[in-house]
């Protein structure tokens, strides 16, 4: 029996990390061009083996990310990053892209948090012309940073609600810093009408999922899986609609679970959780929006039908709007009536 093209499947990506969204080739051709020496593992050993469950890991993780973020150095090149990762989304049937940056990581090199911002967002429009993807923009606090840090970029998101800023989060290793300290930061981000979408419950369990929904009033999760290790906890995001972004292929690369086989995809959807599928970061982890869905597919045997409830899952839980995500759904629908490719 056939199956349908994952590529023509239309679907939102809701989990994609600013420089983690560059190609490996242009990773090369601008390292090559300012002389900037790359480690092997960015290099001939591509994608790198990674495994975050210590704090070595994750330093070593975060090395390679800095490594890659230092070769944008010029206005163009945060401009074609942009650009590409909008083609390579909607070459995997994307039709609407929530893509996550830390202004203060760019600020020395481009200006500030504020010029830096608008370079983006102007970038994120000239992608969205080029390519007809739909695009938006989440600011993102580092939780390794001071909580007033956060509050700056909390308020520099607010200026930009509605134009260009959708949502704000709160990324790297979840196990540094005080999640609760960061609630005055998500409650400035609310009060302008942003999406709160903070990460949690991949390194630390289902207890930091908690946290997040009652200090950050999450309206949505970054990754989240370990949610599935309690019920009660699986109960309350279900009952609260609050969606998971499920990046399998970086779970395991990281070392959260084991094989693919293991992500409890399956598990949060059952218990009644929208999941929305990502590749976080496809430069470190070598496999891109499709990708996701190829791999349950081949390692957990998902249908076309589960595969489709996923995309629908993606539109439903993005801040794409109304016109967009009712037209894609229906093409989901067209989708599923096509017939599968026979090969």
């Amino acid at each position: 029996m056939g199956h349908r093209t994952i590529s023509s499947l239309p679907k939102a990506h809701l989990h994609l990390h600013f420089t983690g969204s560059m190609r490996h080739g242009t990773l090369l051709e601008l390292a090559a061009r300012d002389g900037i020496r790359l480690p092997a593992s960015l290099v001939e050993d591509w994608p790198p083996r990674l495994v975050a469950t210590d704090e070595k890991g994750w330093f070593r993780f975060q090395r390679l990310y800095d490594v890659a973020r230092s070769v944008l150095r010029t206005e163009d090149d945060i401009r074609r990053l942009v650009r590409e990762a909008a083609e390579d989304d909607a070459g995997d049937g994307a039709v609407w892209t929530e893509i996550q940056v830390d202004p203060s990581g760019y600020a020395a090199t481009f200006g500030g948090i504020t010029a830096f911002t608008d370079l983006v967002i102007d970038a994120v429009h000239e992608a969205t012309a080029s390519t007809g993807l739909g695009m938006g923009l989440v600011v993102a606090a580092n939780r390794t940073r001071h909580p007033l840090d956060a509050r700056t970029l909390a308020r520099l998101a607010a200026q930009y609600a509605g134009r260009g800023v959708l949502g704000f989060g709160l990324s790297n290793d979840e196990r540094r810093g005080d999640t609760e300290s960061f609630a005055p930061a998500f409650a400035i981000a609310d009060r302008a009408g942003l999406r709160l979408v903070p990460h949690a419950g991949e390194l630390l369990g289902p207890a930091n999922v908690t946290t997040a929904l009652d200090a950050l009033h999450a309206h949505r999760l970054g990754h989240g899986v370990r949610s599935a290790e309690d019920p009660r906890v699986m109960d309350r995001l279900a009952a609260g609609g609050v969606a998971l972004e499920v990046c399998p292929v970086s779970n395991v690369s990281l070392g959260v679970y084991a094989t693919l086989e293991e992500v409890p995809v399956r598990t949060l959807m059952d218990a009644g959780i929208d999941v929305a599928l990502g590749a976080d970061d496809p430069l470190l982890f070598g496999s891109h929006l499709g990708g996701q869905y190829a791999v349950l597919r081949a390692a957990q045997d998902f249908s076309d039908h589960e595969l489709a409830d996923l995309a629908r899952m993606s539109l439903r839980a993005s801040a794409a709007p109304d016109s967009l995500v009712r037209g894609a759904l229906a093409d989901v629908d067209s989708w599923l009536l096509a017939a599968p490719d026979p090969a």
